[in-house]
């Protein structure tokens, strides 16, 4: 099965509209429309369209995570007691109210959640595995694994798939 944006049958128009607002959100339809050969107002009608059917969900500013006090990385594998829905409905809802927690993942594998997490320094994570994730409900198990230094970080990518 193709991924989601397959089904709004995007042009290669669509991509590279796409694209040059995950470089840079803060073009202006008028200078997108230049770089795909559009008039502004039929460019504008486009974004529009990928905004409203879904593929584009945001405009975002990326910040310097050091000046947010956020320049530590950590990977976090956590194990809870049970896996029942109101556990796992529990633990989510608890995971999204703490704001170093950036992505949750529910996984296949020897431990129940994948949880990426910023904080200010070992000290930061420390605090916050104290007295916050190993506080979790029904939190049985924690791991932690702290990135040395970030190489890639960026979202997702509109890519077709060779047919």
């Amino acid at each position: 099965m193709y991924p989601r944006f397959m089904q709004l049958r995007l042009d290669d128009v669509d991509v590279m509209i796409a694209t040059l607002l995950q470089g840079n959100a803060k073009l202006t339809h008028a200078a997108i429309a230049g770089h795909v050969n559009l008039s502004p107002s039929a460019c504008l009608r486009r974004i529009r369209r990928l905004e409203s059917n879904g593929l584009i969900t945001g405009y975002h500013a990326r910040l310097n995570r050091a000046l947010t006090q956020q320049s530590t990385t950590v990977f976090v594998e956590v194990s809870l007691s049970q896996l029942d829905e109101e556990a796992r409905d529990e633990f989510e809802t608890a995971v999204a109210r703490v704001g170093q927690i950036v992505n949750c993942h529910f996984v296949a594998a020897e431990f129940d959640y994948y949880l990426q997490v910023w904080t200010d320094g070992t000290a930061g994570y420390e605090a916050l595995h104290r007295e916050v994730l190993t506080k979790l409900p029904y939190v049985v198990s924690v791991r932690s694994r702290i990135a040395l230094r970030t190489i890639l970080e960026r979202g997702a990518r509109l890519e077709r798939p060779e047919i």
